[in-house]
């Protein structure tokens, strides 16, 4: 899957923001078209719309997550605790590999200078999809 990893790098080369460089390389996975992911992801690019909160990468993470944890019941919602406390493994990790997922302590926007660049975030956000996401 080593490819999926670069092609997630190369779509946001390709003006992808990092949500959407995630979501889309993996969306084929999940039975969604990828317009419809680069539609769906591209509000939580930049922090949550250009706003330096949580990273992009890591939202696009948490919503192939949803696709593969949620049972999709509109009418008995019972997934959801699975759902939440797997991505807050997920996010566990991703602060382990990087020290945050916020974008703007990312980036070294707050003053305490980068601690990972989008596409490294990106990267890591794709080796957490194929570790947990893709193995059942």
């Amino acid at each position: 899957m080593e490819t999926r990893i670069q092609k997630a790098v190369e779509n946001h080369s390709k003006g992808y923001n990092c949500a959407q460089a995630v979501v889309c390389t993996y969306c084929d996975l999940f039975g969604m078209k990828e317009e419809d992911a680069f539609r769906l992801s591209e509000a939580f690019g930049a922090g949550m719309g250009n706003m330096n909160g949580p990273c992009g990468a890591v939202s696009g993470l948490y919503m192939l997550a949803g696709l593969k944890k949620s049972s999709g019941n509109l009418e008995n919602g019972m997934t959801k605790s699975k759902t939440y406390k797997h991505v807050n493994e997920l996010g566990k990790e991703f602060i382990e590999m990087n020290k945050t997922m916020i974008c703007r302590e990312l980036k070294g926007l707050d003053g305490t200078g980068m601690k990972r660049s989008c596409p490294g975030c990106i990267e890591d956000a794709a080796k957490l999809v194929e570790k947990y996401l893709l193995d059942d």
